[in-house]
């Protein structure tokens, strides 16, 4: 079956109208994964019998052991439809929230979205969030209703009631893309049941319909009811209506091929010119034109090396090609060009535009990065990722011959996930692992182990981070040669303008002008618009204030060097400094330029920067995380008790059919034993997730413990420095 699939599906897919790419994104535990593997099932890629089980897509043994997908996996199917047929791109994404930055950069790769949802939860937060950021990145969504048995079985509906549920369901949904969409799309892309854009089904059982299997196999609700009723039969139901033709059949009528898709999503995703050769070879999909593609995953193959799998936007790829890895201005050649038919890579040789190729050779290619057969390419827009990692643990190999082993495992797992930051402290030789929460570590100590090195991890350590409360007044700082001086004052910075860095909008602007232009239209005047010498990335600015200083050109890089230090470690725990404004007001430096190296000018800016810190109300800052936590509703007393007992709070609930929704945010500082707690006082009922929410000042009554507690750990003095250790009088 597969390699007569793999012949069809080369003929079929040099005609653009007959490829769709698509992708399963969900709420966690919603079902999507099963689902996924009936469509596997259908094509023949795995047995029907063990669709729904096999967990195909979950290929690493953790995500099997664990029942939820981490990476997002790739495969091709060939699919007929009223005689014609179709060869379909899937990716499928991880709907835990800690993964969220895989999920952003699947999106790029596709032009549909099969929105899964459980039939008794309805439309969660994880819903809403992928559903917005597929609907940001102009990707079309359809929506298909999940373990519609539990219905019939808990909550007992008859077939009208069922429809009535579902309906809600639907309308929820439709909210959603009225609230996210853009204008144009907000009616064209509501899904409704009339127009077959909605499926309904039970994953686990592998049967689904919607209005077009409704009409073409007669079947109603009143049959589903009774497939689940006494003496009915579940297997019959999914011969007759096997869930693969509902949901490909709805991909195929709703999602658009790619040449359609590119028209309008590349003017929202690519910054280029679109009047340029290359600019009209990606909105036509051109097979023709310069090859672009953007790569959305590396993958790591024991045998073959890295994979780079992406979207290819334009021209074509071919086995032996040297291309452009634009990011970072470096080259490479395509050993050979693959598509996955399942979870196996098949050699093709060639791809067009509009396909899913999977490249081998690309050492250097890493997940974002534009890659093209020419070298003067404008970059697919930055992906923003949603949080950053905001916990980290110390691993070492438990035996020293390992340590080489240990390397590679991290170089791996740092190719496959971008999110996951790997530091090695210079003075302690430590290795440290940064990531979104204590699940997304978890899971990275396991790959590490799953790669036969036997590793010690530390107790999870929470990163913090340092910003100021007001502003300072000038302060002044020598060099140690006494002979150079440097004034400095700091403020908050606002927040808008310091997430702009962060994300990089700022930062990667050249052109002067413009960034001024956008800090006018924030507020600041002209001048200080003008005077920035630095964006750092943690989200903090340089300016120079300095009027008519000799010297200034050649020192700048001197004094920055002393700023970033002091970002990269501030002045009460040396943790990151974020959101902070410096303004370098005045410089009085030596004539002779043997007294003004960096040796002296960067401790001076690096004293004047803690100085003004000290000055400015310094405050450490921990990662809130968001939590959702379903009970049944005589647990909300217990599931608030426990957010209490852990400095977190109620916001919100929701009642989703039997189960109540508790919505809350909690400190991540206060989640290591949360799973323990949480069980205990719900007798094991409760099912929640967290996600990375915002960085919060500390309570005052803690932050004196905590700051002592941090530099104790890091072998500070307990007490942090006075402002007097870095101002010098006059």
């Amino acid at each position: 079956m597969k390699y007569k699939a793999t012949e069809q599906i080369l003929k079929i897919i040099k005609n653009k109208d007959q490829i769709r790419n698509f992708g399963v994104i969900a709420h966690v535990d919603h079902g999507k994964t099963t689902m996924s593997d009936n469509l596997l099932g259908y094509a023949g890629i795995i047995s029907p019998q063990a669709a729904g089980r096999a967990l195909a897509l979950d290929s690493m043994k953790l995500e099997q052991d664990r029942q939820m997908t981490i990476v997002q996996a790739n495969v091709t199917l060939l699919f007929e439809k009223d005689g014609k047929e179709y060869v379909i791109n899937m990716i499928d994404t991880p709907g835990h929230i800690d993964f969220t930055g895989r999920v952003t950069r699947s999106l790029r790769a596709i032009d549909g979205a099969v929105v899964v949802s459980d039939s008794v939860e309805g439309i969660m937060t994880q819903t809403e969030t992928v559903t917005r950021q597929a609907l940001e990145e102009r990707v079309r969504p359809v929506l298909y209703i999940n373990k519609i048995d539990r219905l019939i079985k808990e909550l007992r509906l008859t077939p009208e009631k069922m429809q009535e549920w579902l309906a809600n369901i639907i309308s929820t949904f439709n909210g959603l893309i009225d609230t996210y969409a853009e204008p144009e799309y907000k009616e064209k892309w509501k899904v409704s049941i009339q127009d077959g854009s909605v499926s309904f089904g039970s994953a686990k059982d592998r049967w689904g319909f919607n209005i077009d299997v409704m009409k073409a196999k007669g079947i109603s609700f009143k049959d589903i009811y009774n497939a689940y009723s006494d003496g009915g039969n579940v297997d019959e139901l999914a011969k007759k209506a096997p869930l693969a033709e509902a949901v490909l059949g709805m991909v195929v009528k709703h999602h658009p091929p790619p040449h359609i898709a590119q028209k309008y999503r590349i003017p929202k995703i690519w910054k280029g010119d679109l009047e340029s050769d290359i600019g009209k070879s990606i909105l036509n999909c051109d097979d023709n034109g310069p090859a672009v593609m953007m790569i959305v995953n590396m993958a790591m193959d024991p045998a073959a090396g890295p994979v780079a799998i992406g979207r290819l936007f334009s021209g074509t790829l071919r086995d032996g090609q040297i291309v452009h890895l634009i990011d970072s201005k470096r080259e490479g050649k395509i050993q050979s060009v693959n598509f996955f038919m399942g979870n196996q890579r098949e050699m093709v040789g060639e791809l067009g535009a509009g396909n899913i190729p999977a490249l081998l050779g690309l050492n250097e290619a890493r997940a974002g990065q534009t890659l093209s057969s020419v070298k003067d390419v404008a970059l697919f827009e930055g992906i923003q990722y949603v949080s950053e990692p905001v916990v980290q643990i110390a691993v070492e190999a438990k035996h020293p011959k390992d340590l080489p082993k240990l390397v590679e495992a991290l170089r791996r797992l740092t190719i496959e996930d971008p999110n996951l930051v790997v530091k090695i402290n210079e003075e302690s030789g430590e290795t440290v692992i940064a990531g979104m929460g204590v699940l997304h570590l978890e899971i990275a100590a396991s790959l590490i182990a799953d790669a036969g090195v036997q590793i010690v991890t530390s107790q999870p350590l929470i990163n913090y981070r340092e910003t100021i409360t007001t502003a300072s007044d000038v302060v002044m700082a020598k060099s140690p040669n006494r002979h150079n001086k440097i004034f400095m004052k700091v403020e908050p910075l606002e927040p808008e303008i310091a997430d702009m860095i962060r994300s990089g909008q700022l930062s990667e602007m050249k052109d002067k002008k413009e960034i001024a232009n956008i800090l006018r239209s924030k507020g600041w005047d002209s001048d200080t618009a003008k005077s920035v010498m630095k964006f750092d990335p943690r989200g903090n600015v340089f300016l120079n204030g300095t009027k008519g200083v000799q010297f200034i050109q050649e020192s700048t890089d001197s004094i920055l060097s002393g700023f970033d230090e002091v970002m990269k470690e501030g002045p009460l725990t040396k943790e990151q400094v974020r959101n902070c404004k410096f303004t370098f007001t005045h410089f009085v430096p030596h004539e002779d330029t043997a007294h003004r190296g960096l040796s002296q000018l960067s401790p001076a800016a690096r004293r004047a920067c803690m100085g003004a810190m000290l000055k400015a109300g310094p405050v450490l800052l921990e990662p809130m995380l968001g939590i959702e936590v379903r009970v049944p509703q005589d647990m909300i007393g217990n599931v608030a008790t426990v957010l209490s007992g852990k400095r977190g709070k109620v916001l919100d609930m929701q009642q989703k059919g039997v189960t109540s929704i508790v919505i809350g945010e909690v400190p991540a500082s206060e989640t290591f034993d949360l799973a323990e707690i949480m069980r205990g006082q719900t007798a094991g009922k409760a099912m929640w997730n967290t996600h990375f929410k915002a960085w919060t000042t500390i309570p005052k009554s803690i932050q004196a413990n905590l700051i002592a507690e941090i530099r104790k750990r890091k072998g500070l003095p307990p007490d942090p420095p006075s402002a007097d250790e870095f101002i010098d009088k006059e």
